[in-house]
């Protein structure tokens, strides 16, 4: 799933790539996806885009945006989104195509779930992920400080989780189940540690992990796990990930766990992360 860092690049290729170019056609559902999730109806998605030009990219949270003129375009959670240049073929199967008038291509495919609106500017305001996303802080601004990090402690349940804190309810905008293995562990805060029971250091270290882990993955173009508009893996070596779960601890070089836990898999050492009681 593309996170924070994998989204910030992503827009920054966009924005190198199609700005300043038309949408010459676009197709929606072509290869239909049983969790390829839609804004309405796909089928009206070639009416709204076509012939509006390509002005600007943002990124908030997990979201990568268009700015089509009046129109938008949002892609989001497991979405592979890559660019074929003129002259190159796009996949045969894909959940939303966009064609450029240059001969450029956007193909997006859904390989487990995704989303791929096409809305109207401002219509998507309602909706609850979409929004926190535009309006709470990003971990890497200046706003996201240790006192803003310590409201969101007061604000969950004592038996919450650290995982429970920091990857549901998009309470830090762009931070999953994939980026949260190693700020947990950078940290040394296991992913069921209760945060009552977390001592001020721990929740002092959580803070800076958030903050650090996040700045080098986005530094180095996002997670080697993930792929970026052109289909080659981020710069940044993840720690723990289902690629590095077999091998010894990065740092003692005992072994790691994985776990099932509130929905997907958590990494983990015992001896670096233990619980807190």
């Amino acid at each position: 799933m593309n996170e924070l860092p994998e989204c910030i690049r992503l827009a920054e290729q966009l924005r190198t790539a199609v700005l300043g170019r038309r949408i010459r056609r676009a197709r929606a559902n072509a290869s239909p996806h049983g969790f390829a999730f839609y804004w309405g109806d796909p089928s009206a998605y070639p009416a709204m885009l076509e012939g509006r030009a390509l002005e600007g990219v943002e990124t908030q949270g997990m979201y990568v945006e268009l700015l089509a003129e009046d129109m938008r375009v949002a892609y989001f959670d497991g979405v592979n989104l890559r660019y074929y240049a003129p002259g190159e073929a796009p996949p045969e199967k894909h959940q939303l195509l966009i064609e450029l008038d240059d001969g450029a291509s956007l193909a997006a495919t859904v390989q487990m779930y995704g989303g791929l609106w096409a809305f109207p500017a401002g219509a998507a305001d309602d909706n609850q992920y979409y929004r926190a996303a535009k309006e709470k802080p990003s971990p890497l601004s200046d706003a996201f400080d240790a006192a803003y990090f310590e409201g969101l402690l007061s604000g969950v349940k004592p038996g919450a989780s650290a995982k429970a804190l920091l990857a549901t309810e998009q309470r830090v905008p762009g931070l999953g189940n994939g980026v949260l293995q190693d700020i947990l562990f950078r940290a040394g805060i296991h992913p069921k540690q209760k945060i009552g029971a977390l001592p001020d250091a721990r929740r002092a270290a959580m803070f800076d992990s958030v903050k650090s882990t996040l700045a080098d993955m986005t530094a180095l173009g996002g997670r080697d796990v993930e792929k970026d508009l052109y289909g080659r893996p981020g710069g940044y070596r993840t720690l723990l990930s289902n690629k590095t779960y077999w091998e010894p601890c990065p740092a003692c070089g005992g072994p790691l766990t994985r776990q099932a836990y509130m929905g997907g898999n958590v990494y983990f050492c015992s001896a670096c992360q233990p619980l807190e009681q």
